[in-house]
């Protein structure tokens, strides 16, 4: 964790915590928010421990924060901070496609998914959006939450990942990125057999018949949102 850039502490700004393990893309945000009269970056983490432990203790106005983390999924620190911190706001930005996580994140208790892709300006909209007490994804998925808690979109129109449950997802996610069950036990700090009762629900769920065949699509997912 480095400090963060020129940080201002004048009335009025609100204060905004960074969440990214690679600081290069920490230095840009925090140059995007610094720059702006009303915004000001507070601190900032590299892995979910230690940014649970920072916001805590600095406890910003907003969470900026990226799902993929060297040590635990930023699902998992978003649901650990609202259990913490029930007011935090926490925007989550990442480079994975909006249509698999933006629902799932919500669902955590986050308040807004934005795409990396999508620039300063875009971002800096979707900070004063959600800092206002708003809601903010993209207009296509906002269609598709709509049509899920209208009752319009059944489980059967859902893709087949979109079916798993957020532990599901995070042992596919961590099967394609190479990790053996011990590993994965570990990272997600659960026992051998939970992770491979989960395996055997995620090919359940996916129609897969062996482990092998679980192994090469998750890798071949984890290839697609890269």
């Amino acid at each position: 964790m480095s400090a963060p850039k020129k940080p201002r502490a004048e009335p009025g700004r609100k204060r905004l915590f960074i969440l990214d393990d690679h600081p290069m893309m920490r230095e840009g945000l925090a140059q995007i928010i610094n720059h702006e009269s009303d915004l000001t970056v507070c601190g900032e983490a590299g892995t979910g421990r230690e940014a649970v432990d920072l916001v805590i203790r600095l406890k910003p106005d907003l969470l900026l924060a990226d799902i993929s983390l060297p040590d635990k999924s930023g699902l998992d620190v978003v649901k650990d901070l609202q259990a913490l911190q029930p007011d935090l706001a926490v925007l989550v930005i990442s480079m994975h496609d909006e249509s698999l996580y933006a629902e799932r994140v919500l669902r955590a208790g986050a308040r807004g998914y934005i795409m990396k892709q999508e620039g300063g300006r875009k971002l800096l909209e979707a900070i004063r959006r959600v800092l206002n007490g708003q809601i903010y994804v993209s207009d296509k998925i906002s269609a598709t939450i709509l049509e899920s808690f209208s009752g319009r979109r059944n489980e059967t129109s859902r893709g087949p990942i979109e079916n798993l449950t957020d532990r599901e997802f995070e042992v596919l996610r961590l099967l394609g990125e190479g990790k053996g069950t011990r590993e994965i036990a570990a990272l997600l700090h659960l026992s051998g057999k939970t992770v491979e009762a989960h395996r055997a629900n995620i090919k359940r769920k996916l129609e897969l018949k062996s482990a092998g065949e679980l192994v090469r699509y998750a890798v071949r997912w984890v290839e697609t949102q890269r």
